[in-house]
């Protein structure tokens, strides 16, 4: 399959530049469509939310593909275990894990799994290819009724183009670094074809190679049927690495590993998705149905011989699984002033092999657990707007998902089955100051779900002790006040305060097998985000966010959340030329934060500066990326926990942490039917 979506992208790319000089002239001609130039007046429920065009990461230099989900104002991807896990993610004040409270739809398709055997709402976005999507709509806060589990610090929609001037880019940098994508489409009858594909090999700056082989490939069919638009997407993703995790203080004082030195060689993991979504959009309603397959084997070790001193603490976590399911909306007009979205969604999680192994350089030595899981879910909503005047405007939601699920473990102890529902409303009030000025108000209840294994846990798999379960459903509820200030030529500005609460921070821990559970939490915080368009071609991006993160309901004061960052700041500078120059320069910059709850050990600030420089000759462009340019030595991550090495007596307290990558160069080359 990949080797003929290959052949599709190529041919295509010949036989669509040679079809007839008219259509070459009229790709010459360039428009520049900024995403966040968008207007949300009279349409947002929320000034948080907004949507992001390719124009306006284009050029942007992307040091690993999960930093797309940075579009989003005052959102921060890190990693800390190799360039196939999915990313680490940070938003409002909230260490997201690998995606507990951040969810993401690609054409549709709910993105995050449930019940993971590394992390519940696991988002593994390698699976993109960033070339060929066209639009990232995004979302804060839990006051969308469209969107139920894992959304309630934010939520991203992503779709791909249908039609594409067809181009091939290889780029090459340190490291042995080589990325090759290829895309395209052509008409066929009153239908478009697109399809590309993407190869990846890196080693990253590690001292153990990570030996990274992705492979991607999509390909997508859209047609016009009467009043339907039918689309339909297919999308293949494979790869295999070594990781190079985060790695303990103390060493790298010693001076026996440096900054990208390694402890155990042996870990490191492969993974795949093979999904297929079909769309269908009329007048006033849109359904969608997907079928995903999905792969996991992850070895990991964090504690290196801790609870093992003579095997050693690395294990396996194993993870393969059907999802399939679709939504459905309709909208209804109940007369001049009223309109109301009906909508339903349902989901299936077969999950076949959920298995924990203990390993010693990826041989297994025993299961410590080993489960199947089925989870069904069936979610309806109603949003209801209403125009009170022409200034004035209310979103009433109203959603209730219902779960139904059944948990078979080789330990019988821990199976069970069981069924809940959470209903959650959610209100947003909207006035038009003027022309260009709205202010916001919302209120909604959120929640993430836990992972069913630890809602039907009775023992530890590992111990054999008493283990307490969890709660299916973490409750959660937010505030949001904002402004938003649309000009006539594209630039805005939002500035929103807000107010996020958790019932409880009890998540499944898939490295152990068990559960930890934690307080409650409340987080307030402000987000601002701007962008300026001069003229068509130059624009600029802010965000910055400044969050205080606290443990509610305890009475001693260590109340720090662990990994909160308070501040958070992205932005940059575009310039696409009528003469075929573009340059970008980006910032992100990510505070200090502590690592433990009196606060006493934190970890430090991060800044990274990025630039991506490109220039065109004709059908040929070449470009550069600087990544990292002030070589700064920073942390994409870090930890407080025990550990302990081969020569010693026993466990220490240490910083773990995982570096970002040097300053590093990567330059490219592409050829594009223009």
């Amino acid at each position: 399959m990949l080797i003929a979506m290959v052949v599709f992208a190529l041919t295509s790319s010949a036989d669509v530049a040679a079809a007839s000089d008219d259509t070459a002239d009229d790709e010459i001609e360039e428009v520049i469509v900024w995403g966040r130039a968008t207007k949300k007046r009279g349409i947002a429920r929320s000034a948080t939310e907004g949507a992001v065009g390719f124009a306006d990461f284009s050029t942007r230099p992307f040091q690993r593909v999960g930093e797309l989900v940075e579009v989003v104002p005052g959102m921060i991807a890190t990693q800390h275990s190799g360039e196939g896990k999915a990313n680490q993610y940070f938003l409002r004040g909230m260490n997201l894990d690998h995606g507990t409270d951040f969810s993401s739809f690609f054409e549709g398709m709910p993105v995050n799994l449930r019940a993971h055997a590394h992390g519940q709402g696991y988002l593994d976005l390698n699976f993109l290819i960033p070339e060929v999507i066209r639009t990232v709509e995004y979302s804060k806060g839990p006051y969308f009724p469209n969107r139920g589990d894992f959304s309630t610090a934010g939520s991203s929609a992503i779709t791909l183009y249908e039609t594409i001037a067809p181009f091939v880019e290889y780029t090459a940098g340190q490291d042995n670094f080589h990325r090759f994508v290829s895309a395209g489409s052509r008409e066929i009858d009153t239908a478009t074809v697109l399809g590309a594909i993407e190869i990846t090999r890196n080693d990253g700056p590690w001292q153990l190679p990570a030996g990274v082989e992705k492979h991607n490939a999509m390909l997508k069919y859209a047609v016009d049927s009467g009043a339907v638009h039918w689309a339909a997407t297919l999308a293949l993703y494979d790869n295999e690495w070594a990781s190079t995790d985060q790695i303990p203080q103390r060493r790298v004082d010693s001076g026996e590993i440096d900054r990208f030195g390694f402890i155990d060689p042996t870990i490191g993991g492969r993974t795949s998705r093979y999904s297929a979504t079909l769309a269908a959009d009329g007048a006033h309603w849109t359904a969608n149905a997907y079928l995903s397959r999905y792969s996991l084997n992850l070895f990991g070790n964090f504690t290196y011989f801790t609870e093992d001193p003579v095997n050693g603490d690395q294990h396996e976590q194993v993870d393969r699984r059907w999802i399939y399911g679709g939504h459905a909306a309709r909208d209804l007009n109940l007369g001049d002033h009223d309109s109301v979205r009906l909508g339903i969604d349902a989901r299936i999680d077969a999950i076949g092999t959920l298995d924990l192994f203990k390993t010693r350089a990826r041989e297994r030595l025993h299961a410590i657990r080993t489960d199947e899981v089925d989870w069904r879910n069936l979610g309806a909503y109603v949003d209801w707007r209403r125009d009170w005047s022409d200034q004035l405007r209310t979103h009433v939601g109203l959603r209730v998902d219902h779960y139904d699920y059944d948990v078979r473990a080789r330990l019988a102890a821990n199976s069970g089955d069981g069924r809940d529902e959470e209903w959650l409303p959610s209100l947003s009030v909207v006035y038009a100051a003027t022309d260009a000025l709205e202010v916001f108000a919302n209120w909604g209840r959120g929640f993430h779900s836990n992972d069913v294994r630890g809602v039907t846990i009775t023992t530890d798999p590992a111990s054999g002790d008493p283990a307490d379960s969890v709660a299916l459903f973490v409750g959660q509820e937010g505030v949001d006040v904002g402004l938003r200030f649309e000009d006539d030529d594209g630039s805005n500005i939002t500035l929103t305060w807000f107010w996020l609460a958790s019932d409880s921070e009890l998540l499944f821990v898939g490295d152990s097998g068990s559960t930890e559970p934690s307080d409650g939490s409340r987080r307030t915080g402000i987000d601002l985000a701007a962008f300026w368009q001069w003229r068509e071609r130059l624009s600029a991006d802010l965000s910055f966010s400044r969050v205080d993160s606290r443990f509610t309901g305890l009475d001693s004061a260590a109340v720090a959340i662990p990994n909160a960052h308070a501040r958070v700041l992205n932005g940059g500078i575009t310039y696409i030329g009528d003469s075929g120059f573009s340059a970008a320069l980006r910032v992100r910059h990510f505070g200090d934060a502590p690592l433990v709850e009196d606060g006493s050990v934190r970890h430090g600030a991060t800044t990274i500066i990025n630039l991506g420089l490109s220039q065109t000759f004709g059908p040929w462009e070449l470009g550069l990326e600087v990544i990292n340019a002030l070589d700064t030595e920073d942390d994409d991550i870090a930890y407080w926990f025990e550990s302990r090495l081969p020569d010693e007596a026993g466990p220490v307290e240490d910083v773990h942490f995982h570096p970002v990558d040097p300053l590093t160069f990567r330059v490219s080359v592409k050829w594009s039917a223009r």
